[in-house]
C-alpha cells in the first residue's frame, strides 16, 4: 500500500498549511499512510525568535533514515533568493548514503512551496527541488491544469504547472487562500494516485 511522506520546511507557517493540504489530498488519493514531518531549524534558537519564526510546529521532525521508508515525497520549502532554504538544502544534502544505494529510484517525488511577492521565484524554487528528486531518480507529479484555480487572473492565486505555491506579502501578512489550498489538496491527491498505481 502507498505510504506518503510531506516533507517541509516553514519559517512562519505558510508552508506548513500548504503541507496539511497536500496531506488531506494525499489521504483522497488513497494512500494508506500520509506522515507529514518537517526538516529541522538550523537558524539559532535566538535569532529565530527575534524574526518571529513559527518555532512551534505539530509536525515531528524528521530524519534522513525515515525517508526510505516512503513510496512518494512531497517537499515543501518557503524560496530564499528564487532557490529551496538552505533548512531543506541542508537536510537534502545529508541523503547521499540513500542516494548512493538507489533507495530513491522510481518513486514518486513532488514540490511546493511559498515566496513573499508574486515574482518572486516560485517556479525556480520548484525547479531548485525537482532537480534534486530527479538526482534521486524519482518520478515527478507537478500540478497540471486541471486544478483550474491558478488560471485566474481576478485575484491573486498561487500555483504553477510545477507545484502548488501561496503568497505570503513581504510582512507575511498574507494567508493561503482557498484556491492556493485547493492547488495543494489536487497535488497531493494526484501524488497519491500515481503512487498507488505503482505500488498498489
Amino acid at each position: 500500500m502507498a505510504k506518503i511522506l510531506v516533507l517541509y520546511y516553514s519559517s512562519y507557517g505558510h508552508v506548513e498549511q500548504l503541507a496539511n493540504a497536500v496531506a488531506e489530498g494525499a489521504r483522497a488519493g488513497g494512500a494508506s499512510v500520509v506522515d507529514i514531518k518537517r526538516v529541522p531549524e538550523t537558524v539559532p534558537e535566538q535569532v529565530a525568535k527575534n524574526a518571529h519564526f513559527k518555532l512551534e510546529q505539530s509536525a515531528p521532525v524528521a530524519t534522513v533514515a525515515d525517508l526510505e521508508q516512503y513510496h512518494a515525497i512531497v517537499v515543501g520549502t518557503p524560496t530564499r533568493y528564487g532557490r529551496m532554504s538552505s533548512q531543506m538544502a541542508a537536510f537534502l544534502d545529508q541523503t547521499g548514503g540513500l542516494w548512493a544505494r538507489g533507495a530513491f529510484n522510481g518513486k514518486v517525488g513532488a514540490a511546493f512551496t511559498s515566496t513573499a511577492t508574486q515574482h518572486g521565484g516560485q517556479e525556480q524554487t520548484l525547479f531548485s527541488v525537482i532537480a534534486n528528486l530527479l538526482h534521486f531518480g524519482m518520478i515527478i507529479v507537478g500540478l497540471p491544469y486541471s486544478h483550474a484555480g491558478q488560471m485566474s487572473v481576478t485575484e491573486i492565486v498561487g500555483g504553477s504547472p510545477y507545484g502548488a505555491s501561496t503568497i505570503a506579502a513581504g510582512d507575511g501578512s498574507r494567508q493561503p487562500t482557498e484556491i492556493d489550498l485547493a492547488g495543494a489538496r489536487h497535488q497531493g491527491e494526484l501524488v497519491a494516485k500515481t503512487a498507488v498505481r505503482l505500488f498498489g
